[in-house]
Parts: C-alpha cells; sequence; structure tokens
C-alpha cells in the first residue's frame, strides 16, 4: 500500500510539474490561394522529416520535437500576423518561405533574438553574417542562382553569349526582382543583351509577355515565378514553339506543379536546384514506416519524393542538424533560440553525414560561418521528362561568379547597415 501510495504521489507532482521541453519550429505555410500548389508539398516535408525525428530517434537529443504550422496565404500581412502568434511559443527557427515575409521578418526577429533561415529565398545580401547576425539563406541565395543560370549557358554556347540575348521573366514582386541587378552586372561582364518582362500577382495573365518575347526572339528565357505564374509560363512558351531546352527558371519554377499540366509540351524545360531530386533515397523508407503508413503525415503522402516536397525535407534535415549543433555547443538538449543562431552560424554538412542521415548526395557539403551565412550557393541544372514524368540533373554543380557577386553582396550588406543603424560586428 505504501508503495501504492508514494507512486501515486510521484505521479501526481510530475503532473503538477512543467511540461516536457519541446523544440519549437514554426512553419508558415501556404496551402490556400494561388501558391498553394508549390506551398503545401513544402510544408508536408517539413512537417514529416520531424515526425519521423520524434517517432524513430524519440526528437533530437532526446527533445520531442513541435512543429508549429500558420497558414499566410503567401501573404505578407499575414506572415507578420503568424510571426507574432507564434514567437512567443518557444520558437527556435522561423522559415518564412516568402522574399516579402522575409524582408518584414529580418529587422522583427533580429530585435527578438530569433533566427530565421531562409534557404534559396529572402534578401541575398543576408549573406553577409557581420550585417545579418539573425538571418541565413545558405546553401544558395538568388544571385548565386542567376550566375548559376548564366554559366550554364556559357557551358552550352562554348564559353561565349556575346550577343545573345536573353529574356528575364520574372513575378512583379520583391522575389522576381532579386535577380535584376546581378543579371546586370553579369550582362557587362559577358556581353549578352538583357530585356526584363514583369508578370504581376499571381500570373495568371501572360499573353502580353509572351507577345513581347515572340516579338523580340530572345535566345533564351530566365523565370523567376513562382505558383499559377510558372504553369502559364511554361504553356504560353510551348503555344509560341519557344524551345523548351532555352528556357530556364530559379529553382522555385522547377517542380512537377509547373509542368505536368503542359503535358508533352512541357518536355525539355530545365530549372535550377540545390538538391537531389526523387525519392531513391534511403531516408524515404524511414519516412514510410515510421510516418506515411503509420497515417502521421501532414499530408496524403501524394507529394513524397517530389522537388518540393524533398525541399522540405532539406529544409528540416538543416534545421534538425543545427539545432544538434546547437545543443553540442551549448551542452544542453533544450536549446534556446539564442542557442540555436549559434548552432547554425557553426553548422558543417558533409557527405558523411548525409549519408548517416539516409541521404547520400543529396545536396552539396557546405559550411556555415560568421561572415558567411549564405553557404556556396552551388547549384545543378534539372531537366524535365515529359513521358517519363520526373525531372532529371544534367549537370554537376556549378560554382557561382563570386566575384561579380560578393561586391554586390557587400554593397548592398553596408547600406542596410548604414539605413538601420547596425555597427557590423567582428567576427574571429
Amino acid at each position: 500500500m505504501k508503495k501504492k501510495l508514494t507512486a501515486l504521489a510521484l505521479a501526481a507532482v510530475l503532473a503538477a510539474g512543467p511540461a516536457m521541453a519541446e523544440l519549437v519550429f514554426p512553419s508558415l505555410s501556404y496551402r490556400t490561394g494561388p501558391y498553394a500548389a508549390g506551398g503545401a508539398p513544402f510544408a508536408d516535408g517539413y512537417a514529416d522529416y520531424f515526425t519521423l525525428l520524434n517517432e524513430r530517434d524519440g526528437g533530437i537529443g532526446g527533445v520531442m520535437t513541435k512543429v508549429i504550422e500558420c497558414e499566410t496565404g503567401y501573404n505578407t500581412e499575414k506572415g507578420v500576423e503568424c510571426y507574432e502568434a507564434t514567437k512567443g511559443e518557444g520558437a527556435l527557427i522561423y522559415q518564412p518561405l516568402s522574399t516579402g515575409i522575409t524582408y518584414q521578418l529580418i529587422p522583427k526577429a533580429s530585435a527578438d533574438g530569433i533566427p530565421l533561415h531562409t534557404m534559396g529565398y529572402g534578401r541575398t545580401s543576408a549573406a553577409d553574417g557581420t550585417v545579418f547576425e539573425w538571418a541565413f539563406n545558405y546553401p544558395a541565395n538568388y544571385w548565386q542562382g542567376a550566375s548559376v543560370a548564366i554559366k550554364h549557358l556559357l557551358d552550352i554556347n562554348g564559353g561565349s553569349i556575346e550577343g545573345k540575348k536573353i529574356a528575364l521573366l520574372y513575378h512583379n514582386s520583391a522575389y522576381g526582382k532579386e535577380p535584376i541587378r546581378t543579371l546586370e552586372e553579369l550582362a557587362k561582364k559577358h556581353g549578352y543583351e538583357l530585356s526584363l518582362i514583369p508578370v504581376d500577382h499571381p500570373g495568371q495573365e501572360q499573353k502580353s509577355q509572351w507577345l513581347q518575347i515572340r516579338r523580340e526572339k530572345p535566345d533564351y528565357v530566365l523565370m523567376w515565378g513562382w505558383g499559377v505564374m510558372n504553369q502559364v509560363a511554361i504553356q504560353e512558351a510551348a503555344n509560341i514553339r519557344f524551345p523548351m531546352e532555352n528556357f530556364i527558371g530559379i529553382w522555385w519554377s522547377g517542380s512537377e506543379n509547373d509542368v505536368v499540366p503542359a503535358g508533352a509540351a512541357a518536355n525539355g524545360y530545365k530549372a535550377l536546384t540545390f538538391h537531389n531530386v526523387g525519392s531513391d533515397f534511403p531516408l524515404f523508407d524511414d519516412l514510410r514506416k515510421y510516418v506515411i503508413d503509420a497515417g502521421k503525415a501532414a499530408g496524403s503522402g501524394e507529394n513524397v519524393g517530389t522537388v518540393l516536397y524533398n525541399r522540405g525535407i532539406y529544409a528540416a534535415m538543416l534545421a534538425a542538424e543545427a539545432a544538434r549543433k546547437a545543443q553540442e555547443i551549448a551542452g544542453k538538449a533544450d536549446i534556446t533560440a539564442s542557442d540555436m543562431r549559434k548552432g547554425m552560424e557553426t553548422l558543417e554538412i558533409t557527405e558523411e553525414r548525409m549519408a548517416e542521415l539516409g541521404m547520400p548526395n543529396f545536396g552539396p557539403s557546405f559550411k556555415v560561418t560568421c561572415e558567411n551565412h549564405g553557404g556556396p550557393g552551388k547549384a545543378a541544372i534539372q531537366q524535365w521528362d515529359a513521358e517519363a514524368r520526373k525531372w532529371s540533373i544534367i549537370t554537376d554543380y556549378y560554382e557561382p561568379d563570386m566575384e561579380v557577386i560578393q561586391p554586390l553582396i557587400k554593397a548592398d550588406a553596408e547600406a542596410y547597415a548604414k539605413e538601420n543603424g547596425i555597427t557590423p560586428r567582428a567576427c574571429e
């Protein structure tokens, strides 16, 4: 009886005590609106990876993870509202999944001491860690993406694109405008002619833009699109019989959602990527066992292995690895947002570690430092095979032209620091 009473008393104490710690990863998602086709698979992948860690490993370092999803509809104002509504829940890191939201959150999150990871999007100059202490955009950013696209064109043209006409079809927003400065500088270096063709949100009407393209006859079209804009652009390109192999999208313009609606006409379309494609990795066996087949998936499971699901997986993996690093540095499992920032700034992703995670050759190795929050910026070219209904990576990873890009990053970061009264920190 005494043992029973003691056990009951202990249970009561535990029940009355504080809840077990959790590592909180808010997800600013959008499963509704014109960009839902892109937002949903990313959010699924992001959530499913953390569910896998909980179900298979018991969390990270013995602490369970918690994903708090908040619907933004890809709307900047709603994104800020989601941030304000969730930041007090113990948030360790934010993934805004929108350049517009990112621009608004950089000063807010910096003041609140919560790191942002804008993987492959957002403000490019956040790669300068001396100014943007709380923002990270590794492993690649838009200016590097623009450079890689031009490097690919140089590669397939024997090293020279002098005199070539290149059109940039872009979402008329902060996101779409990001690569313009870089492409203009690269045009001076390589002698190509650049034309800028904006497409207003959400991008369902592009007749005039493609009439302009048909009239100007560019040799290549680069696209910075998102959501329905991509689908419409690829169909319009097919309508004017623009060669698909000469049409190259940024990594947010290269998902199954973008090409499948056009059917066979999309065959040969290209896009950049900073990670691998498909589900032929050991990790996916565990995802199916512990998450999908167990009925714990964030979505229906139909997006597993698609480009944007994989990107959500990749973003979650990087966040989880940064959390592990933060635990190691802090010497404790229950880390804070400040600890998380240190983990992100000292993160190193090696091929050996990727293989241990069941993701061999999933992405290039890289290391984050105090000075460089952007990573190496490597990207490859993937191409759509309409008959096989799959993407294939057709190049090695290209190195971006940092001789052109780094001065642009430095100048923009310095201007931001001056405008906001920030004294760049010294990195040891």
